[in-house]
């Protein structure tokens, strides 16, 4: 493919054409036949080692480099577009989000700022999302890379609300000891926000949870008169909707009205939980969660959208606002022309470079619609029962945790001796056969095998061999 002279662009674009025609032809095969693949196999090192390589000086023809996509890098990904691939929680994408990524990268936009389309699409998305979890139209908010970064710019929000602009000149240093609060079962990344805000993951204190992993609020209420009678400030209650271990959801309703009467911000965690929304059987479980202050989730998990793309949602957009417009003259807003659309989304969280993520979410709620997806997220909460229901009913597995959403926690235990070292081998054993990928938590201070349901391609049948597959595995062990 010779390029024009000082460009990247060919003289003649047939060659490339076709090879992108080519390209879209095997990604749809490689997703129509996901179920006749390995879920998952580990990578050789003899390939492992050709990714290596120096920095390449000289051009390569496309043709021979996607032969290199396709030899080294499409078998060995990870394997979450498979039905049995139950690790984690990741979504299983869909093809209209796939090819949604392709027009944004021909599109190539900068949605940082300025006035253009783009912006608007985001715009539209972000409604959608206040919309679907009962929040205020003026509801802003963002799509960033997942929940963990939204999770961060919630703590940097009601950072800045609790201690002024000035904070954001001066330091934390300068202000009262803020204290956060969240469940014990909450996910890492809150803790690393707390990390990353300046505030000190001590400042967070988990809260005990009930035997259905919920917070028990009035151990909340007791640690905060706690800190506050030791001259600290309480500033924000992290909620949880899905808890990462078992799918767990706090009792939103309870936390919004006692943060109201106490002047606390809350947030909510919604990694993959704020996908119930979208199902009428289960949006109850959800109660409370239009009453908080902010809102993060992932559309790249119960929604399907290819990744990433979190979500943060603010009640507030001034609160939003304080927190991270910061204008430039290099940036100058105007009131007419490409500079126009004020406020940016630049002004509403860290980054000034910003893809056009919203495309695919935009193309996915309109091709499907949001209740064809709420219907996949309360099959997949079907298919959690009935796998649930499977372990119960077999002598050779224990279920170790109730069953909130999607989430199945249980072990083989047909065997004496060390049942976590075997457990963990079942696993590896399913993984590296191709056969399932479920993951691994501890539940009770007992290993136990994580079943995450979250894709949309996932049937009974699979429910089916994941439970054979576990008995067949321990067995061979015995």
């Amino acid at each position: 493919m010779e390029p024009d002279a000082g460009g990247l662009d060919p003289q003649d674009w047939t060659a490339l054409r076709a090879l992108g025609h080519r390209m879209v032809d095997d990604m749809v095969d490689h997703l129509a036949g996901v179920r006749e693949r390995p879920v998952w196999q580990p990578m050789p090192q003899p390939l492992r080692a050709e990714l290596t390589t120096p920095l390449p000086r000289a051009p390569s023809e496309p043709e021979a480099v996607y032969a290199q996509f396709r030899r080294l890098i499409e078998p060995y990904a990870t394997g979450n577009t498979h039905p049995r691939f139950m690790g984690w929680v990741h979504g299983g994408g869909n093809p209209v989000g796939m090819l949604a990524e392709l027009l944004a990268a021909g599109l190539n936009a900068n949605l940082g700022g300025r006035d253009h389309a783009p912006i608007e699409v985001e715009r539209q998305v972000i409604g959608w999302a206040a919309e679907m979890l009962g929040l205020p139209n003026e509801t802003s908010g963002l799509l960033v890379t997942g929940t963990s970064i939204a999770n961060l710019i919630a703590v940097l929000i009601a950072r800045t609300a609790a201690l002024g602009p000035a904070v954001r000149r001066d330091g934390v240093g300068a202000g009262k000891k803020l204290v956060a609060y969240a469940s014990a079962a909450a996910h890492g990344c809150v803790s690393r926000a707390m990390d990353m805000a300046g505030l000190g993951t001590g400042a967070l204190r988990l809260i005990a949870c009930d035997a259905d992993g919920r917070m028990v609020l009035p151990a909340l209420v007791e640690a905060i008169a706690r800190d506050r009678t030791a001259g600290l400030a309480p500033f924000m209650v992290v909620g949880t909707a899905g808890s990462v271990d078992i799918g767990a959801i706090d009792d939103l309703a309870g936390l919004a009205g006692f943060c109201r009467a106490e002047g606390l911000w809350l947030h909510v965690d919604a990694a993959f939980g704020a996908m119930a929304a979208l199902s009428p059987a289960l949006r109850p479980l959800l109660a409370g969660i239009e009453q908080a202050d902010s809102i993060a989730f992932d559309f790249h998990k119960w929604a399907q959208i290819p990744y990433d793309c979190g979500c943060i949602l603010v009640r507030d957009p001034a609160a939003q606002l304080a927190a991270f417009a910061a204008p430039a003259a290099y940036l100058r807003r105007e009131n007419r022309g490409l500079a126009g659309g004020h406020p940016w989304p630049c002004d509403l969280g860290p980054d000034l470079s910003r893809g056009f993520r919203a495309l695919k979410v935009w193309m996915t709620l309109l091709v499907y619609g949001a209740d064809r997806l709420g219907a996949v997220v309360e099959q997949c909460c079907a298919l959690a029962r009935a796998l649930a229901a499977r372990v119960d009913a077999e002598p050779a597995l224990e279920r170790l945790a109730p069953v909130a959403l999607n989430i199945v926690c249980f072990r083989f235990i047909a065997a004496a001796g060390d049942l976590d070292a075997l457990n963990v081998a079942i696993v590896a054993d399913l993984q590296e056969a191709g056969v399932a990928a479920p993951s691994t938590t501890t539940i009770g201070g007992q290993l136990a095998i994580r079943a995450a349901i979250v894709n949309h391609r996932t049937r009974s049948e699979d429910i089916e061999a994941l439970v054979a597959a576990v008995i067949q595995a321990g067995e061979a062990r015995i």
